[in-house]
Order: structure tokens, then sequence, then C-alpha cells
């Protein structure tokens, strides 16, 4: 047998930890490589106030949509990292089958749920329910889901209340939620808003919003205070109101310029909406590839619109006969004088009509009370001129009572 010799062990063990070495220099300048190549694929990104994280101007809402997987695979490879859902929409399971497939991309999205509570409180219990649902142990962004007039009377206060405070601390604390806010598409959302800024309890809100605000508006003032206050600004419902065909062809003839500039007409809304740098991310329900392509592009082509074809956008959009006005602030309920909501019955047939949801729909509009479905005696043609989208009430809310009633 021959003799032991320590020198050559010692040159094996060497030759050995440096092969190892090796091999996991290798790997891990791939994972470099990958994560670098991943952030390069990222979609141009925003701050998202004083949370501080960089969130991609584009964000995926993922409210019901057939092939779910498919567009959410499609939108994460065109460098969408901002992924929205909530305890209504079913996309929940989806997208934790989606983390589930491959569980790196979870610290690479920032993903956001909503819920319904009655009270505060109720928060903690939802958010555990929300975790469950999507299979994660945190979300980034916890929502209060719609805030407004379904909620309690006093969910005016919730955003300035000592029992808010406390729940969102006690939610922030235990990990399960990074950050907690509240959407809003209610016609007092500037109200909400001014809470918000006052109480500052709240990291984030996501409003219904238009690119042509008036900027002398109680709204337009609110997010102001909430972007002063560090508050981070997410938008929503800016695609939600056109008929696409009409809108099509309205951008095309009155802001022809921008369609041979390669903007399609819903990029064109998009690059509106994106010019308001108050805002960090615009969030889109996307259905198809079809959709994700085009949205992408346009995030990828943005550039800051002149207050002009800002303007000519807003007029094709009103031209477009829209069912959704997201500059709705129950103005138009006021000039007619009725006690009915017509601003919330006209977005439930919106949601009837344009995006599948129609058990939703129907639901909502029969939770109103007998008076608030009672627009017989309501001045409907001075809704129409005071509504800033000059909504067709009297066609709208026609359509609303045959379909959702």
């Amino acid at each position: 047998m021959a003799e032991h010799d320590p020198l050559s062990t010692h040159r094996r063990a060497f030759l050995k930890a440096g092969a190892a070495g090796s091999v996991a220099a290798l790997a891990a300048t791939q994972v470099s490589a990958a994560e670098t190549q991943e952030e390069a694929n990222a979609l141009p990104t925003r701050v998202l106030g004083r949370t501080g994280e960089k969130v991609t101007i584009l964000n995926l809402g993922t409210f019901r949509g057939s092939g779910l997987g498919r567009v959410l695979r499609h939108a994460y490879a065109k460098g969408v990292r901002c992924i929205d859902t909530a305890d209504t929409y079913r996309s929940e399971p989806g997208i934790a089958d989606w983390l589930d497939s491959n569980p790196a991309l979870r610290k690479s999205i920032f993903l956001v749920t909503k819920d319904h509570p009655r009270t505060p409180r109720d928060l903690i219990a939802q958010l555990d329910r929300r975790l469950a649902a999507l299979r994660t142990d945190y979300v980034d962004l916890f929502f209060i889901h719609g805030i407004g007039n379904e909620y309690p009377a006093d969910s005016l206060e919730w955003p300035k209340s000592k029992e808010m405070k406390e729940t969102v601390e006690a939610i922030k604390k235990s990990g399960k939620a990074r950050f907690v806010g509240f959407s809003c598409h209610d016609g007092r959302r500037a109200e909400y808003l001014e809470a918000a800024s006052e109480g500052k309890i709240f990291d984030v809100v996501m409003i219904q919003n238009t690119a042509w605000l008036d900027k002398n508006t109680r709204l337009n003032k609110a997010i102001d205070r909430c972007h002063a206050a560090g508050i981070g600004l997410i938008s929503m419902k800016q695609l939600a109101g056109p008929n696409r065909e009409a809108f099509l062809t309205q951008v095309a003839k009155k802001a022809p310029d921008l369609i041979e500039r390669g903007i399609t007409p819903y990029g064109a809304l998009l690059h509106a909406i994106w010019t308001d740098e108050r805002f960090s991310t615009a969030c889109v329900s996307m259905q198809n590839t079809e959709e994700v392509n085009e949205n992408t592009r346009a995030a990828r082509a943005f550039e800051p619109l002149k207050d002009a074809d800002i303007l000519r956008i807003r007029d094709a959009f009103i031209a477009s006969s829209p069912t959704l006005c997201p500059d709705c602030d129950s103005r138009c309920s006021l000039a007619a004088g009725t006690m009915a909501p017509l601003g919330d019955i006209t977005r439930y047939l919106t949601y009837y009509e344009r995006h599948g949801a129609r058990s939703e729909a129907r639901d909502s509009y029969c939770s109103l009370s007998p008076e608030a479905r009672n627009w017989t005696d309501a001045d409907l043609a001075a809704a129409r001129e005071a509504c800033p989208a000059k909504l067709d009430f009297a066609a709208l809310l026609q359509r609303a009572k045959d379909s959702l009633a």
C-alpha cells in the first residue's frame, strides 16, 4: 500500500474545494445575471410615496378574466411587476398557482389585495383569509376595498381614527402586510382623501381617476394634500368608461398626430394618466395577452403629454358615449334633484356590460334602497349637463333598470 501523502491529500482537497467554489461562483454569477436581466425587462418605475417602494407604472388588475395563468406569465415577461387582486375578484387562487410554480417570483412582484371590513378591526382576520387564498406569508399592500357609501357611516372617520391606527400598526408589526391603505371610487372620495392626509395612518390610496381633472376642484386639492403627506397614489378605472370602438374612432379623428406617433388610443389615455406625476402607477384590468401587449408598449414608450393633447383625448372620450364617468363626484345627482346615486348606477352597468361581472353588478344594484333606485322625477338632462363625461343618463339608467333589476 502506498504511503499516505499529506501534501497530495491537501492538494486534492484544495482542487475539490476550488471546483465547488467555481460551481458556486458560476451559479451566483448566473443568478446575478438572471436578476439583472429580470430588472432590465421590468417596465419603468416610480416611487410609491413614503413607502420608498419602486413600482412599475403599469399595474395588472386581475378581475376575473379567463386564462389568468397565461395573462400573469405574459404580463410578467412583458415587465409588469405590480399585481392587484381582491377577495371578490376570484383571481387569488390563480395567482397562488402561478407563484407556486416559481416561488422565486414572489420577491420580484409587488402584490396587492383587498377586502371589505365593517370595522377597522375586521381587517386583521380578513388579511389572514387573503393570505390563505394567495398561499403566501405576506402581501406588499392590503387595501380596504372601495370605501364609500356602501360602508358604515363612520367609515369617513376611519382614516384618522385611533382604532384604525392601532389596527394598521398591528398588521404591519405582524409582517403580514407591509403597507395598508384603501381604494375608493365613491362620489365623496375627496373627503376620504382629506381624512387620509390628516390622519397619516394609511400608506397608499387607489382612486378612480381621470387625466383631465379640473385643477380647482376639491378632489384635485385633496390629491395634492395626500401627495404632500407622502401617501402613495394609484390611479384606477381610467380605461373603464369609453365604448372601445367608438373611442378608437374618435381619437383617430380628434388626435390623429398621436396615432401617427404610434400611440394607440388606449395607450394615449394611459400616457395622459402617467403625465400626472403625483400618481405612481395605473391599475388596469387586462384580460388577455393583446391587452397586455398594448398597455406595456404604452408604458415603455411613455412621454408626458401636453395639456392640449390631454384635452383632445378628453373630447374623444366624451364623444365615445361612455358608460362611466371617472370624474364622478355626485354632482349629476345634485343637479338632477334626486337621491339616486346616478354615478354608482352607471358604474354597475359598466361592470355588467363591459367587464362580465353580471352577478356582482346585479347584487350591487339590488342592494340599493328603493328610493335610491327611483329617478322618476329626476332632471336627467340637467344631470347630463353637469356630468364631466356628459353621460346619457336617460339611456343608461333605462338599460341599468332592464339589465340589473
